[in-house]
């Protein structure tokens, strides 16, 4: 067993917190020589100030607080909060480019791209941001302000944006959702349990073996800097709630299939979360299946499903972690990513479409690698189907920066495939931006820079 100092680690990177409010908030150096300030707002986010919120870690709760805090870091606010060169040149390539940089690596082209983002989210971006998750709106706004008090000498606000849980812990497509998270060996379950290979900590955590043999990836900056770190994608995620329903309703009225199993065939799950492979003809079996064996199951070996015929192999949650299905390079357990979303925006009313309103989610992506993870899942699962048999060039029905009405899927079915066409982009990016998740040393490490004609001390 790997022994972990939970203490030390962001609570957000091992488990969700469920709470039905959130924020995030980008700031910025004020200038450069407002370093000083920015760093004292670090140590008192790890503890060194009992007036301001402190970073929420890993360990154990006796009483579940009113408000969450974590934070993340860029590239360029590493170097606005004056880390040294040789430090900065141990950071991945990726994280130093940025998002917006990497903006086509992950489909976030066209509508999508940089130059349509969110402005605090464009360009050079944050140099911090802030996530706050609450169990109501006036914890949120209360621990906002005690921030805000503690943040102002040294950064200015960019912008920021609110999410806000939907009834039924839905996403605003209907799906019920956060039901698949890894199971990470060496630290206390929190998600669903499933039977499937569990994920190493040096996946999640940097400084421990990772689901590569052998390999550890590397640690950048001095061991209090990067030790129990990780790397995040955050994103801003435009829904067309109204494209998508419409269509169902298209494909509904050509196929002769109810808008609901077309749904289904979408995700690999009814809307309520069960999955397609234990439950291919109803979202209400009999017997039903247990809440908490909605994320136990596979594709393959007793489950049966290698051709797709009840989960089709295309399906956005196949596509995202085709679990024992055979895949290229064997990679089906290797390139999972925690993932911790919040809907924005009203909730959608089919009574009344198009009312105006922008719905989304508000999402972060963490792992160890962002090339690894986020990116590879992006660019090789969601928007290139060459990594499993019988998926052709097509794309995530979901996610897949399809262009306006060239997209398809595929339904497999015994007597042939029902293929569904004329797909657009049902999810826009609204911005983005590449985050360091220091631990709590990492935050004092930063907080504790000083710089000066000698080098750091």
């Amino acid at each position: 067993m790997v022994a972990v100092e939970l203490a030390e680690v962001q609570g957000l990177t091992l488990a969700g917190y469920a709470m039905p409010v959130a924020r995030y908030v980008g700031l910025a150096v004020r200038e450069a020589g407002e370093a000083g300030a920015a760093r004292g707002f670090l140590a008192a986010l790890a503890g060194g100030d009992p007036a301001v919120p402190a970073v929420t870690t890993a360990a154990p709760w006796t009483v579940k607080p009113d408000c969450c805090v974590n934070l993340g870091i860029t590239f360029p606010g590493l170097a606005a909060l004056q880390v040294p060169p040789q430090v900065l040149a141990g950071f991945p390539a990726e994280y130093a480019e940025g998002a917006a940089a990497r903006a086509t690596q992950v489909g976030d082209t066209g509508a999508s791209a940089p130059d349509h983002w969110l402005p605090w989210l464009a360009g050079p971006g944050p140099h911090l941001l802030l996530s706050l998750f609450a169990q109501s709106p006036e914890a949120l706004d209360s621990t906002t302000r005690k921030l805000e008090q503690a943040w102002l000498p040294g950064w200015t606000e960019l912008g920021r944006r609110d999410g806000n849980a939907l009834p039924g812990n839905v996403a605003h497509f209907g799906y019920r959702d956060g039901l698949s998270q890894p199971t990470i060996e060496d630290v206390p379950p929190t998600g669903l349990p499933d039977h499937l290979p569990r994920a190493p900590l040096g996946e999640f955590l940097l400084g421990y073996p990772s689901q590569h043999a052998g390999y550890t990836f590397p640690v950048p900056g001095p061991p209090q800097l990067g030790t129990n770190g990780s790397f995040a994608a955050f994103r801003v995620l435009a829904q067309d709630v109204d494209g998508f329903a419409e269509f169902l309703t298209r494909q509904a009225a050509r196929t002769g299939l109810s808008d609901e199993l077309i749904a289904a065939k979408l995700c690999g799950r009814w809307r309520n979360g069960t999955p397609l492979v234990l439950s291919p003809d109803t979202d209400t079996p009999d017997p039903p299946i247990p809440p908490d064996a909605l994320n136990d199951f596979d594709y393959v070996g007793d489950y049966g499903d290698e051709r797709g015929y009840r989960c089709p192999i295309g399906s956005h949650i196949r596509r995202m972690y085709p679990r024992g299905q055979r895949v290229a390079g064997n990679g089906a357990h290797l390139h999972r990513i925690v993932r911790r979303g919040i809907p924005y925006g009203p909730p959608y009313d089919p009574a009344h479409p198009r009312d105006g309103r922008e719905r989304g989610l508000l999402g972060l992506f963490i792992g160890v690698s962002l090339r690894d993870q986020f990116e590879f899942l992006m660019a090789h699962w969601a928007n290139d189907g060459t990594f499993a048999a019988g998926l052709g060039r097509t794309k995530d029905p979901l996610l897949g920066d399809h262009a306006d009405g060239t997209g398809s899927f595929s339904i497999p079915r015994p007597e042939g495939p029902l293929v569904l066409d004329g797909f657009s982009r049902f999810v826009t990016t609204r911005g983005g931006a590449y985050l360091f998740l220091p631990s709590v040393s990492g935050i004092r490490y930063l907080a504790e820079l000083a710089v000066t004609t000698g080098g750091v001390r």
